[in-house]
């Protein structure tokens, strides 16, 4: 079974806080996984992704943005190389785990506004992850198609796998398909039926988990 503590490395030039899943085997990989602009690392879809990876062997942590970590509430205001710079102090801090937990590769996550951030921070450092999984990820602003957040996309040279809901407001499933295209890296689309932004609810919160992992695992080809 896997645990979870607070984390915090104060070491960077952004301070990384939250809560580390640790697996109860040497881990195979560690997963950073970021939240939305609404939300905190103790969303409830970053909590039990959370807890489903560990379980297969993944070191996850879920953290606050830098954004968040200074206001409770309210949205990003103009804090976007912040909180990449917040993103990639989380990934030097999972290099350094100890022991058992050490990563021999490192994966980039988040929901919505922090999976747009991960893929900006991505976009402008080939290489600082193995893969991203991109969850929700905000192509436009709802009903706003013409505004696509796609401007680093060409220059997006990391796998990718995008998890949309297909009752999605920032973006339909052909809209997404379309906009992948934009992607010189492996990509995937995976549509979840019957969910919009958030992707989870109380249908499908045991069932998204496991479709979730099964298909990042299956996409950084990882053995559970």
């Amino acid at each position: 079974m896997n645990t979870y503590q607070e984390f915090v490395d104060l070491s960077g030039p952004e301070p990384v806080r939250g809560f580390l899943h640790t697996p109860d085997r040497p881990s195979t990989g560690a997963l950073i996984l970021t939240h939305g602009a609404g939300a905190n690392c103790q969303a409830a879809l970053l909590v039990v992704l959370a807890e489903a990876f560990s379980a297969e062997g993944l070191s996850v942590l879920r953290c606050d943005l830098p954004f968040r970590q200074e206001r409770p509430q309210g949205p990003p205001i103009r804090t976007a190389d912040r909180d990449q710079a917040g993103l990639h102090a989380a990934v030097e801090s999972m290099r350094r785990l100890p022991g058992p937990c050490s990563p021999a590769r490192v994966f980039l996550g988040g929901h919505s506004y922090g999976g747009r951030q991960a893929s900006m921070l991505a976009a402008d450092e080939p290489g600082l992850v193995n893969a991203l999984l991109l969850l929700s990820y905000p192509l436009h602003p709802p009903k706003r198609p013409d505004q696509l957040r796609t401007q680093h996309f060409p220059s997006l040279r990391t796998p990718a796998l995008f998890v949309s809901g297909v009752r999605d407001g920032f973006g339909t499933i052909p809209e997404m398909q379309a906009a992948l295209r934009l992607v010189s890296a492996r990509t995937e689309l995976s549509p979840v039926q019957a969910a919009g932004h958030e992707l989870i609810t109380k249908r499908n919160r045991d069932e998204l988990p496991r479709k979730v992992v099964g298909e990042f695992l299956d996409f950084v080809r990882i053995e559970p």
